[in-house]
């Protein structure tokens, strides 16, 4: 039996299908993690959703920003970003199917017998592994609660920037979801930045703003994490490991196995 865990899909159902081939995934057997985002920008979001959807005993996933905004189109509040290619998606007769198993993934999942922490963007840094768990089991609840609906008409945007325990409701949880979904960098002090989304490791700016893992201490635990295509892998940390390899942007798509750390790449198809 082997863990996989790979980077994000967003639509390229075609490429997971031959990483999956590569490494002989038997869903019988194996366990495959997403870091979430498994739709949008990629020609085939219906086709890589279905398959999670399908095969949910052995195949998962974390939420990914994209994976929360197509819940929220689905419901009405958000309208669809025709970039993200999801008509035929929308148009599916199971896409409400699709929408109650999205709503019960996490936001991050611990693989205790492996040391080994997922999330879509990271953790917040401020935050202790246990506290992160407990916020992210909040932000869970609610998403399969009478409130869901309520929730996700009030989700997206960027404030608050910095954690403060004593935020209540909705301004609490959205800082949750930005933390887990949506970050990259961060200053000294816990502010989140989101505009930038280069590779800092080409990039010449001075100002405070660093990546979130420059300030996560060191530990026992791998966090694998996606989101981040420009830095198309490299964290220059061994704990701290990320997936996303810009697949849907030309470059190439990430499976990473648990018990051997050994990393596959598929390079993006060509006829999108």
């Amino acid at each position: 039996m082997s863990h996989y865990i790979v980077g994000d899909i967003q639509g390229c159902f075609r490429e997971l299908e031959a990483l999956l081939t590569k490494v002989s995934f038997n869903p019988e057997n194996d366990t495959l993690w997403c870091v979430g985002d498994i739709v949008a920008r990629g020609p085939d979001s219906r086709d890589a959703l279905r398959f999670f959807y399908q095969n949910s005993r052995s195949v998962h996933t974390v939420l990914g920003n994209h994976d929360l905004n197509l819940m929220a189109v689905l419901l009405g509040y958000r309208k669809p970003n025709p970039k993200d290619k999801l008509d035929t998606l929308l148009a599916d007769s199971e896409r409400f199917r699709w929408l109650d198993w999205l709503r019960q993934q996490p936001l991050l999942q611990q693989l205790k017998s492996h040391e080994t922490v997922i999330a879509h963007a990271g953790i917040y840094p401020w935050w202790k592994l246990e506290e992160a768990a407990q916020y992210a089991n909040e932000v869970e609840n609610v998403l399969v609660s009478t409130q869901f609906e309520s929730f996700m008409r009030e989700l997206f945007g960027n404030t608050p920037e910095k954690w403060d325990s004593s935020l209540q409701e909705f301004d609490r949880y959205r800082f949750i979801v930005n933390a887990f979904t949506r970050m990259r960098y961060c200053s000294p002090d816990g502010e989140l930045e989101f505009s930038k989304k280069d590779n800092p490791y080409q990039s010449s700016s001075q100002d405070s703003f660093k990546p979130w893992f420059n300030f996560w201490p060191e530990s026992d635990n791998r966090v694998i994490f996606g989101h981040w295509a420009a830095l198309m892998g490299e964290t220059r940390r061994q704990d701290v490991i990320a997936l996303d390899t810009g697949c849907v942007w030309g470059q190439h798509m990430t499976l990473y196995n648990v018990e051997s750390k050994t990393f596959f790449h598929q390079p993006a198809l060509s006829g999108k």
